[in-house]
């Protein structure tokens, strides 16, 4: 039977909720150095380690809002990290091993959370079947480096919105509705965002319809 989540596991969710930085890095400072060691084992594969336990953080705050606190807190990233594993395993063509339905963390093996589905890929913005490699590799370093920036400085509402933007595919009033924040604050993001992407994808010399959505 599945126990609530701990009264401290319980409040750091609440902070993060309500968008508390020192929550955020509260967060981080206790399952990054894990979910990455989990990662490295079976990914074998330093960034790509690294990019999943983004992924991971960006699944976490993108599930928050459908986050059932039945579930412990640490069975919660680790799942979604699991998930987040198999994905990378997919596309460099392995045949994973996880099992979706379990995750073995150090406490032991706990049931695992479906995250949401994820179909959208920011790599579709690459049109150009010719270009498609050099298109991925250019936006998805662009888009690292900002979550990466983002992650550090515990900037949320940034982190939520392009997790909703460009991977979930909603659209602005939606994102504004979702975060309770204002559909101008919502384009400001996405064009700081698009602004960055357009001017790697110029210095890379690819063309707009090489890269565009």
């Amino acid at each position: 039977m599945t126990t609530p989540i701990a009264t401290d596991d319980a409040r750091l969710v609440a902070r993060i909720r309500q968008q508390d930085p020192a929550a955020w890095e509260q967060l981080i400072g206790r399952f990054q150095g894990r979910l990455l060691a989990f990662a490295r084992q079976r990914i074998h594969d330093d960034d790509a380690a690294e990019d999943v336990v983004q992924e991971t953080f960006l699944g976490f705050l993108i599930a928050l809002p459908n986050y059932d606190t039945r579930t412990p807190l640490e069975a919660f990233l680790f799942s979604i990290c699991a998930h987040k594993l198999i994905d990378a395993l997919r596309k460099q063509g392995r045949r994973p091993r996880l099992l979706p339905a379990l995750v073995s963390t150090e406490s032991g093996t706990v049931e695992s959370y479906e995250p949401p589905s994820r179909d959208r890929r920011v790599s579709s913005l690459a049109r150009s079947h010719e270009r498609r490699g050099i298109a991925e590799r250019v936006l998805g370093d662009c888009l690292r480096q900002l979550v990466q920036t983002w992650l550090s400085r515990a900037e949320l509402e940034r982190l939520m919105c392009l997790e909703l933007l460009f991977v979930a595919g909603c659209a602005n009033k939606d994102v504004a509705e979702k975060l309770g924040i204002s559909e101008q604050t919502v384009a400001n993001h996405k064009s700081f965002v698009m602004q960055k992407l357009k001017s790697s994808a110029i210095a890379a010399g690819l063309r707009d319809e090489e890269w565009q959505a």
